[in-house]
């Protein structure tokens, strides 16, 4: 049932919607490695040259200039190839230099009285008076010479921030505001929901129900009632300590990089009794734990190791509070 109201949900955005949407959040999230893929998959769906720039220039002012950067040259990357493999995507139209007014202010001041329908005052109050320059920088940049560039309409623009503002933490206040102007142009409530869907499939569960808290739709339970949580108790013959640590070594690394449904596997050792070897593995769900029994990373550990361990035993834990389970690793910086 939840997957048909998802795939529901996402048939409300185009295609070329969905992939303006993934592009801004793994870029908002400097997640290069799948961001290929989805340039890749943005160009297949429609997307000029030209638009997807735009959209990798415009998250310039929402995630900083070095993740724009990145994923600029990821798509100077990706269009190579394509067109070394014969792939010949459409350029499009490229954005002009505003040329014009004396007055930027006033024009970025007019844009984003059509985005909130809200008259917008010189300064504008609280930050603008206390800043004028971010508040200059902002009705003349970001809204004059970025938002009143056509490559891209108000409301492709307006995906482009949602999608973005959703995939970064602490930034709720500006996702709430631009959900406004989202609306404002005709982004409805079931495009909101599919783009929270898309976020929790491309970066995570809860980041996207920042954005169902936002438009008020059902979170999705970032805990499965199913996860597990074992913790492996093994004894190792002293004479192979070293290669069998160095084999776990690359197996968890592998798994937790590799694997979206290990949430950790967490190798440690007895400091009296190094050859005590203690592991902490948490799966998202049953399902993610037998996946990765056959990956071939694991498959390599258990056959190479075999012959090192002396005693093993596999205790599967309950969690006492599993509410605070999801801030377990959040200290970790």
């Amino acid at each position: 049932m939840k997957a048909q109201v998802k795939t529901d949900q996402s048939r409300a955005l185009s295609p070329q919607q969905q992939s303006i949407s993934i592009i801004s959040a793994l870029t908002a999230a400097g997640d290069i490695e799948n961001l290929s893929t989805q340039l890749n998959a943005g160009l297949d769906a429609g997307l000029t040259i030209e638009e997807t720039k735009e959209i990798l220039v415009q998250l310039y002012a929402y995630c900083g200039f070095p993740r724009s950067l990145n994923a600029i040259t990821t798509l100077m990357n990706v269009v190579e190839k394509r067109k070394a493999s014969g792939i010949n995507d459409k350029q499009g139209k490229s954005a002009n230099p505003n040329n014009n007014p004396s007055d930027k202010y006033d024009q970025g001041r007019k844009v984003l009285e059509i985005l909130t329908k809200t008259p917008q005052t010189k300064p504008a109050p609280g930050f603008g008076e206390f800043a004028p320059r971010i508040d200059a920088f902002l009705k003349e940049h970001l809204f004059a010479d970025i938002f009143e560039s056509d490559v891209l309409s108000f409301q492709q623009r307006e995906i482009v921030t949602i999608s973005a503002l959703t995939a970064m933490q602490g930034v709720v206040s500006q996702l709430q505001a631009h959900v406004k102007m989202g609306m404002n142009t005709g982004i409805t409530e079931n495009q909101l929901a599919a783009i929270a869907d898309l976020i929790e499939k491309h970066v995570s569960k809860t980041q996207a129900n920042t954005l169902r808290t936002i438009v008020s739709k059902p979170l999705t339970p970032v805990i499965e009632k199913d996860m597990m949580v074992r913790i492996s108790e093994i004894e190792i013959v002293p004479e192979f300590l070293a290669e069998y640590n160095a084999i776990l070594k690359e197996e968890s690394s592998a798994s937790v990089e590799k694997e979206p449904g290990v949430i950790a596997i967490f190798p440690m050792s007895a400091k009296e009794q190094p050859n005590q070897i203690r592991i902490v593995e948490i799966y998202a769900d049953s399902a993610a734990y037998q996946s990765h029994l056959k990956t071939p990373h694991f498959q390599h550990y258990k056959t190479n190791t075999l012959k090192m361990v002396k005693s093993l035993k596999l205790v599967d834990m309950h969690s006492l509070d599993p509410e605070t389970m999801s801030e377990i690793f959040k200290k970790l910086k």
